[in-house]
């Protein structure tokens, strides 16, 4: 019976976690009214600790049991252990990880969208409507990518890293304090450099927050344009918004409200990428045409970072190391509740469209409206006096 404890713990340890993730899958309302502030409480504390130290706490954690498991194995076999024994207990300790990381992070996998907390109607919308906003996006990208600094190659100049960071949180506390999203209500502090940069880079990397130690971490080798918006998209998972779709509108948010240039240029850069990509790979010979003659509208300093930013990916992303990682990412999405796994990225672009018809598109066409004077609209014109006058012959 003592080789089979370890197997017994890990599997009480996992259907406890697995009733947990069914629960909250099926009163994922009730999930949303609670368990968001409370995570969120959790993961500022959490931040707090680790943030007292340069490093990623849970990548130190992570080197030490590796060390912790090859010393185990060592005295396995000189003191001549059972090898099936100690695998029970190797993985009851896998399984208690992510049953913590279930308990402190995991449910908000199954918590409601960002848009029900920011006031957004997401619908269905047409074409039209997608070219629109990527042309929307593309006009602002090429607009702020004449106005940030460059070297004599034309690339971009930002300010430093640990800069970066420093300002990253100034777009969530626009949104909180002026226009009342308490939904970014979390921790601003700056994230951390992502350590063993060129192994994540050459998985295509550009972040990972861990919601066991509050750490929300970037990989400084990320295109300084891209750098801003991968701030602020680690930063919202620290706030306790999980869905990567969710993330990613949430850094477009972040940084197209931050004061910084640089952060207001990377925002549109995403957006009009993703919206580009969304369009392009609508399948339809109108789409494809669209997607050319926006193409032909982007201006030569935004031209630039498209192709470097590109160009940066396909030079250092290993294809094997790539595909391990978009499976182990897309396993683990799916796993804790984004059905959608890694297309959840993408899939910002349905966002992005709805956000332009509610604050542009719609805004614009009621002004237009209240702008035509009609002499018949009684809304318009007081017609008492002539009611009046007409009666009264």
């Amino acid at each position: 019976m003592k080789y089979w404890r370890g197997y017994l713990v890990a599997v009480i340890l996992g259907a406890i976690t697995w009733g947990l993730t069914r629960l909250a899958a099926e009163y994922s309302t009730l999930v949303d009214m609670v368990y968001p502030y409370l995570t969120r409480t959790v993961q500022n504390f959490l931040a707090g600790w680790s943030g007292g130290v340069d490093f990623c706490v849970w990548q130190v954690a992570v080197v030490l049991l590796i060390l912790l498991v090859v010393a185990t194995i060592v005295l396995m076999i000189v003191l001549r252990w059972n090898f099936f024994q100690w695998l029970g207990w190797v993985l009851t300790g896998v399984v208690t990880i992510y049953f913590a990381h279930t308990c402190v992070y995991g449910l908000n996998y199954h918590a409601g969208p960002l848009a029900d907390d920011i006031r957004l109607e997401v619908t269905d919308y047409t074409l039209d409507e997608l070219q629109d906003a990527t042309i929307y996006y593309r006009d602002l990208a090429n607009k702020l990518a004449d106005q940030v600094s460059r070297d004599g190659s034309g690339d971009v100049i930002f300010p430093s890293f640990h800069e970066l960071a420093e300002q990253a949180g100034d777009g969530f506390e626009t949104l909180t304090y002026e226009k009342s999203y308490s939904v970014f209500a979390g921790s601003t502090l700056p994230v951390k450099e992502l350590g063993w940069a060129e192994m994540y880079t050459s998985m295509g990397i550009t972040g990972v927050s861990m919601g066991l130690t509050g750490e929300a971490a970037v990989n400084p080798q990320t295109p300084a344009v891209g750098l801003p918006f991968t701030m602020s998209h680690e930063m919202a998972h620290r706030m306790c918004i999980a869905i990567e779709r969710d993330a990613n509108f949430a850094a477009f948010l972040a940084c197209s409200n931050n004061s910084s240039v640089e952060f207001q240029y990377s925002a549109y850069f995403m957006a009009y990428r993703y919206c580009y990509y969304a369009l392009a790979s609508q399948g339809s010979a109108e789409a494809a045409t669209a997607a050319a003659r926006i193409a032909t509208g982007v201006n030569e300093n935004l031209k630039h970072d498209w192709n470097t930013y590109g160009q940066f990916f396909a030079d250092h992303q290993d294809e094997g190391a790539t595909r391990f990682a978009d499976i182990a990412n897309d396993t683990y999405l799916k796993t804790s509740g984004d059905e959608d796994g890694i297309a959840s990225y993408d899939e910002v672009s349905s966002l992005l469209v709805c956000w332009h018809i509610q604050e542009v598109v719609l805004p614009a066409q009621q002004q237009e409206a209240e702008s035509t004077f009609d002499p018949y609209d009684e809304n318009q014109v007081d017609l008492n006096g002539i009611v009046g006058a007409l009666k009264g012959n």
